[in-house]
C-alpha cells in the first residue's frame, strides 16, 4: 500500500507541475487579470452591490471565472487519454493495417497519434496546445471545446464593464468637443460615493485589462469556432488534414478511389453528442469507433500507411554541405533563414557536413527531414537509432539536392507517365 500511495502522489505531482508552463502561466495571469479588474471596476466605481442589478453582475462575472477555470482545469488533468504502452489489437491479423510506434512499443490504434510533447500515443488527438500544457484528444475535448466558448463570452463581459467603467468615471472630467452630439447617460450612470477615486493608475489598469479582454475574446473565439467545425463533421485538426492528403493523393496517382471518412456519422447532431455529453464523458472507449457503413474501423488506418508509403516514395535525397547546431533561429544562416523560421513546435534537428538526409517537405527557406531513412536494395527504410528518429526542421541553404536522385525521380516519372 506504501509504494502504491508513492506512485499515486508521485503521479499527482507530475499533472500539477503542467502548472510551470509559459503557457498555463500565461492563460492564468489573463484569466484573473480580466477577472478581477472586471469584479473591482464594478464594485467599486461602476455598479456597486448595494444595487440589484449591481449584485446580479457580481453573481454573474463570479459564475463566470467558476466555469473557465472548472473548464480549463479539466481539460488540462483529465487529459486526452492515452493508449495503454504496448497495446495490441485483439485480433493478431489487424496489425497488417495499424502503425507501430517504438516509443510505446505498441501499435497506434485508430484516431490516435504520437505527441512527441507527452510522449504517448494519444486517443483521437487534436493537437498538442500550450495553453493547457497538455493534449487536446478523446476525453478532454468537451473541456476544451467549453473553455473557447465561456472564455470569450466572460471577456465581453468583462470589457462591456471595463468601457462602461472608463466612460461613466471620465464623462464628468473630459470634453471632447462635441458640440451637435450629445450622449443621455442617466441610464447608465450611478451616482454613488465610490469607495477610492478613479485614478490615472485605475484608469490604465482598467484599460490594460481592456486590451487583454478584447485580445482574448477574437484569439480564442477564432479557436472555438475552428474546434466547433471539426467537431459537428466527427473529425479532428489531424484527421482534417489526412483526408485533405487522402484527396491529393488520389488526385496525383489518378486511383480513381472514393475516399470516404469513416467517422461522419452524417447528422451533425449524433457527431456533437459523441463529443458533448452531460456526464462530461464522450462515448467510446477511445479504441474502437462507430464507423460509416461502407468502411471498417481501419479505412483511416490503411489511407494513412498508403501516405506514408507515398511520402517515402517521394522522398528527396540531399547531402549536407554546412553545419548547422539545430537553432530556431540561426544567426549565422542567412536573414531570411533567420526571420523566416517556421512557425511551428516541431524540433530542428543538427547536421554534420557529409551526412545524408531525406526531405520530405519545406519551404523556400526551411526543409523538414528525417536522418533515419537509408537505401538498401534500392528501397528505402528507416533504422531506429536507440528507438528514436531523427527528424525536423533544418535551413535549406545547409543542403544541396543529390545527383543520381535526381536521376532516380526523373525515371519514377516516365514510369508514371506510362
Amino acid at each position: 500500500m506504501n509504494i502504491l500511495s508513492a506512485i499515486i502522489v508521485f503521479e499527482n505531482l507530475h499533472e500539477v507541475k503542467r502548472l510551470f508552463h509559459w503557457g498555463p502561466i500565461i492563460a492564468l495571469t489573463v484569466i484573473g487579470m480580466c477577472s478581477s479588474m472586471a469584479i473591482l471596476d464594478s464594485i467599486i466605481w461602476y455598479w456597486p452591490l448595494d444595487t440589484t442589478g449591481g449584485s446580479i453582475n457580481f453573481i454573474m462575472l463570479i459564475n463566470w471565472t467558476v466555469l473557465i477555470l472548472y473548464n480549463y482545469f479539466n481539460a488540462m488533468f483529465v487529459g486526452p487519454g492515452y493508449i495503454p504502452l504496448e497495446w495490441k489489437p485483439e485480433n493478431q491479423q489487424d496489425i497488417m493495417y495499424l502503425q507501430f510506434c517504438r516509443l510505446c512499443q505498441g501499435y497506434k490504434a485508430p484516431r490516435s497519434h504520437h505527441c512527441r510533447k507527452c510522449n504517448r500515443c494519444v486517443m483521437k488527438m487534436d493537437h498538442h496546445c500550450p495553453w493547457i500544457n497538455n493534449c487536446c484528444g478523446h476525453l478532454n475535448h468537451a473541456y476544451f471545446t467549453s473553455f473557447l466558448l465561456l472564455a470569450p463570452l466572460g471577456c465581453i463581459h468583462a470589457a462591456l464593464i471595463f468601457i462602461m467603467t472608463m466612460y461613466t468615471q471620465l464623462y464628468d472630467r473630459i470634453s471632447f468637443g462635441w458640440s451637435s452630439v450629445k450622449i443621455d447617460m442617466s441610464a447608465a450612470r450611478h451616482i454613488h460615493h465610490p469607495i477610492m477615486p478613479f485614478s490615472i493608475a485605475a484608469f490604465a489598469a482598467t484599460l490594460f485589462a481592456l486590451g487583454l479582454a478584447l485580445g482574448t475574446t477574437i484569439a480564442v473565439g477564432m479557436l472555438f469556432f475552428i474546434q466547433m467545425k471539426v467537431i459537428l463533421r466527427n473529425k479532428t485538426s489531424i484527421e482534417a488534414w489526412i483526408e485533405e492528403k487522402a484527396k491529393d493523393r488520389i488526385q496525383y496517382y489518378q486511383t480513381g478511389e472514393d475516399f470516404i471518412f469513416p467517422y461522419d456519422s452524417g447528422s451533425r447532431w449524433k457527431n456533437f453528442k459523441q463529443v458533448f455529453t452531460w456526464s462530461g464523458t464522450p462515448l467510446g472507449d477511445g479504441i474502437e469507433w462507430p464507423v460509416h457503413e461502407k468502411c471498417n474501423q481501419y479505412t483511416l488506418t490503411i489511407e494513412q500507411l498508403k501516405q506514408k508509403h507515398d511520402k517515402r516514395q517521394r522522398s528527396v535525397e540531399y547531402r549536407v554541405v554546412e553545419d548547422y547546431n539545430g537553432a530556431c533561429c540561426p544567426l549565422g544562416k542567412g536573414l531570411n533563414t533567420f526571420f523566416r523560421t517556421p512557425c511551428t513546435e516541431e524540433p530542428r534537428i543538427k547536421l554534420t557536413k557529409g551526412e545524408t538526409i531525406f526531405a520530405t517537405r519545406g519551404t523556400k527557406w526551411w526543409m523538414y527531414g528525417d536522418k533515419c531513412f537509408v537505401i538498401l536494395m534500392f528501397k528505402i527504410i528507416s533504422l531506429p537509432k536507440a528507438g528514436v528518429q531523427i527528424r525536423g526542421w533544418f535551413p535549406r541553404r545547409c543542403v544541396e539536392k543529390c545527383h543520381y536522385d535526381s536521376a532516380n525521380n526523373s525515371t519514377n516519372e516516365e514510369k508514371k507517365e506510362q
